[in-house]
Protein backbone atom coordinates (compact mmCIF):
# COMPACT_ATOMS: atom_id res chain seq x y z
CA UNK A 1 0.00 0.00 0.00
CA UNK A 2 1.72 3.46 -0.96
CA UNK A 3 0.89 5.91 1.75
CA UNK A 4 -1.38 8.74 0.12
CA UNK A 5 -3.32 6.44 -2.37
CA UNK A 6 -6.86 6.49 -1.25
CA UNK A 7 -9.71 4.55 -3.25
CA UNK A 8 -12.69 7.19 -3.79
CA UNK A 9 -14.49 5.90 -1.09
CA UNK A 10 -11.47 6.13 1.27
CA UNK A 11 -11.17 9.41 0.56
CA UNK A 12 -14.46 10.50 0.72
CA UNK A 13 -14.28 9.18 4.12
CA UNK A 14 -10.99 10.92 5.39
CA UNK A 15 -12.17 14.55 3.86
CA UNK A 16 -15.65 14.10 5.80
CA UNK A 17 -13.82 12.93 9.05
CA UNK A 18 -11.34 15.81 9.21
CA UNK A 19 -13.21 18.61 6.83
CA UNK A 20 -10.58 21.01 8.58
CA UNK A 21 -8.00 19.03 7.25
CA UNK A 22 -8.84 18.79 3.87
CA UNK A 23 -11.04 21.83 2.98
CA UNK A 24 -10.45 23.98 0.58
CA UNK A 25 -9.85 20.97 -1.49
CA UNK A 26 -8.34 21.45 -4.68
CA UNK A 27 -7.93 18.52 -7.59
CA UNK A 28 -6.84 18.00 -10.71
CA UNK A 29 -6.20 15.19 -12.73
CA UNK A 30 -4.00 13.73 -15.76
CA UNK A 31 -1.61 10.66 -16.61
CA UNK A 32 1.80 12.00 -15.22
CA UNK A 33 3.26 9.29 -17.33
CA UNK A 34 7.02 10.75 -17.27
CA UNK A 35 7.03 13.06 -14.55
CA UNK A 36 8.92 16.44 -15.49
CA UNK A 37 9.36 19.97 -14.13
CA UNK A 38 6.17 21.15 -15.81
CA UNK A 39 4.09 18.76 -13.63
CA UNK A 40 5.85 19.56 -10.62
CA UNK A 41 5.53 23.57 -10.48
CA UNK A 42 2.03 22.73 -11.71
CA UNK A 43 1.33 20.71 -8.85
CA UNK A 44 2.91 23.33 -6.20
CA UNK A 45 0.85 26.14 -8.03
CA UNK A 46 -2.27 23.91 -7.75
CA UNK A 47 -1.54 23.23 -3.55
CA UNK A 48 -1.08 27.31 -3.36
CA UNK A 49 -4.68 27.59 -3.96
CA UNK A 50 -6.28 25.29 -1.13
CA UNK A 51 -5.58 23.59 2.21
CA UNK A 52 -4.85 19.98 0.59
CA UNK A 53 -4.26 18.47 -3.14
CA UNK A 54 -6.06 15.21 -4.48
CA UNK A 55 -4.76 14.34 -7.77
CA UNK A 56 -6.84 11.62 -9.86
CA UNK A 57 -4.76 9.58 -11.77
CA UNK A 58 -6.27 8.09 -15.08
CA UNK A 59 -5.40 4.49 -14.88
CA UNK A 60 -3.37 2.45 -17.41
CA UNK A 61 -6.45 1.07 -19.08
CA UNK A 62 -7.66 5.17 -18.96
CA UNK A 63 -4.47 6.20 -20.34
CA UNK A 64 -3.93 3.55 -23.26
CA UNK A 65 -7.93 5.00 -24.82
CA UNK A 66 -7.06 8.76 -24.27
CA UNK A 67 -3.60 7.92 -25.92
CA UNK A 68 -3.61 5.86 -28.51
CA UNK A 69 -1.15 4.18 -29.81
CA UNK A 70 1.05 6.58 -32.65
CA UNK A 71 3.11 4.63 -35.21
CA UNK A 72 6.98 4.99 -34.46
CA UNK A 73 6.04 5.64 -30.46
CA UNK A 74 6.06 2.86 -27.45
CA UNK A 75 2.20 2.39 -26.12
CA UNK A 76 1.11 4.67 -23.30
CA UNK A 77 1.50 5.20 -20.42
CA UNK A 78 5.56 4.00 -20.39
CA UNK A 79 5.10 3.52 -16.58
CA UNK A 80 2.84 1.35 -15.00
CA UNK A 81 -0.04 3.33 -12.30
CA UNK A 82 0.79 1.86 -9.49
CA UNK A 83 4.57 3.26 -10.05
CA UNK A 84 3.02 6.96 -11.36
CA UNK A 85 0.93 6.82 -7.73
CA UNK A 86 4.31 6.40 -5.76
CA UNK A 87 6.00 8.84 -7.70
CA UNK A 88 3.35 11.24 -7.27
CA UNK A 89 3.21 10.41 -3.82
CA UNK A 90 6.66 11.70 -2.55
CA UNK A 91 5.95 14.88 -4.24
CA UNK A 92 5.55 17.68 -1.33
CA UNK A 93 2.11 19.42 -2.93
CA UNK A 94 0.32 16.05 -3.26
CA UNK A 95 -1.73 15.14 -0.26
CA UNK A 96 -4.00 12.16 -1.46
CA UNK A 97 -4.10 10.72 -5.05
CA UNK A 98 -7.21 8.34 -7.07
CA UNK A 99 -6.81 6.58 -9.34
CA UNK A 100 -9.53 6.25 -11.59
CA UNK A 101 -10.40 4.15 -15.27
CA UNK A 102 -12.55 6.35 -17.06
CA UNK A 103 -11.73 9.11 -19.32
CA UNK A 104 -12.49 12.17 -17.63
CA UNK A 105 -12.61 13.14 -14.02
CA UNK A 106 -16.41 14.14 -13.91
CA UNK A 107 -17.39 10.86 -11.45
CA UNK A 108 -14.53 11.80 -8.99
CA UNK A 109 -15.63 15.33 -9.26
CA UNK A 110 -18.93 14.78 -8.66
CA UNK A 111 -18.31 12.77 -6.10
CA UNK A 112 -15.46 14.98 -3.46
CA UNK A 113 -16.83 18.47 -4.88
CA UNK A 114 -13.61 19.64 -4.46
CA UNK A 115 -13.95 23.79 -3.90
CA UNK A 116 -10.94 24.48 -6.69
CA UNK A 117 -10.69 22.57 -9.79
CA UNK A 118 -6.85 22.92 -11.64
CA UNK A 119 -6.13 22.32 -14.92
CA UNK A 120 -2.93 23.54 -17.19
CA UNK A 121 -3.29 26.74 -19.47
CA UNK A 122 -3.78 24.92 -22.60
CA UNK A 123 -7.28 24.32 -21.65
CA UNK A 124 -9.95 26.54 -21.80
CA UNK A 125 -13.48 26.21 -19.80
CA UNK A 126 -14.76 25.43 -23.17
CA UNK A 127 -12.61 22.79 -23.76
CA UNK A 128 -12.84 20.88 -20.24
CA UNK A 129 -14.89 18.31 -20.11
CA UNK A 130 -15.72 18.43 -16.54
CA UNK A 131 -16.32 22.03 -16.56
CA UNK A 132 -20.02 21.95 -16.06
CA UNK A 133 -20.13 19.47 -13.44
CA UNK A 134 -17.83 21.85 -11.45
CA UNK A 135 -20.30 24.98 -12.26
CA UNK A 136 -23.51 22.43 -11.32
CA UNK A 137 -22.33 22.71 -7.75
CA UNK A 138 -20.50 26.06 -7.53
CA UNK A 139 -16.90 25.16 -7.03
CA UNK A 140 -13.86 27.38 -9.41
CA UNK A 141 -12.02 26.96 -12.07
CA UNK A 142 -8.61 27.65 -12.15
CA UNK A 143 -6.33 27.23 -15.48
CA UNK A 144 -2.49 27.51 -14.33
CA UNK A 145 -0.18 28.53 -17.11
CA UNK A 146 1.86 26.27 -18.26
CA UNK A 147 5.93 27.16 -17.39
CA UNK A 148 7.27 24.87 -19.27
CA UNK A 149 6.07 23.94 -22.23
CA UNK A 150 6.66 19.94 -22.07
CA UNK A 151 5.28 16.97 -22.25
CA UNK A 152 5.73 13.14 -22.06
CA UNK A 153 4.97 12.57 -25.79
CA UNK A 154 7.70 15.40 -26.32
CA UNK A 155 9.96 13.87 -24.36
CA UNK A 156 9.63 10.44 -26.17
CA UNK A 157 9.76 11.91 -29.70
CA UNK A 158 12.87 13.78 -28.13
CA UNK A 159 14.57 10.36 -27.19
CA UNK A 160 13.35 8.73 -30.24
CA UNK A 161 14.31 10.74 -33.11
CA UNK A 162 18.12 12.57 -31.15
CA UNK A 163 20.50 11.30 -33.90
CA UNK A 164 23.58 9.98 -31.71
CA UNK A 165 26.08 11.15 -34.87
Amino acid sequence: MIPCVYSLSELQHAIAASPDQWRPLVFTNGCFDLLHAGHVRYLRVAKSLGRSLVVGLNSDQSVKTIKPNKPGFPPRPLVPEAQRAEVLATLKPVDGIVIFSETTATRLIQALQPDIYVKGGDYSQSTLPEAPVVQAYGGRIELVKVEIPTSTTALIDRILHTSTE
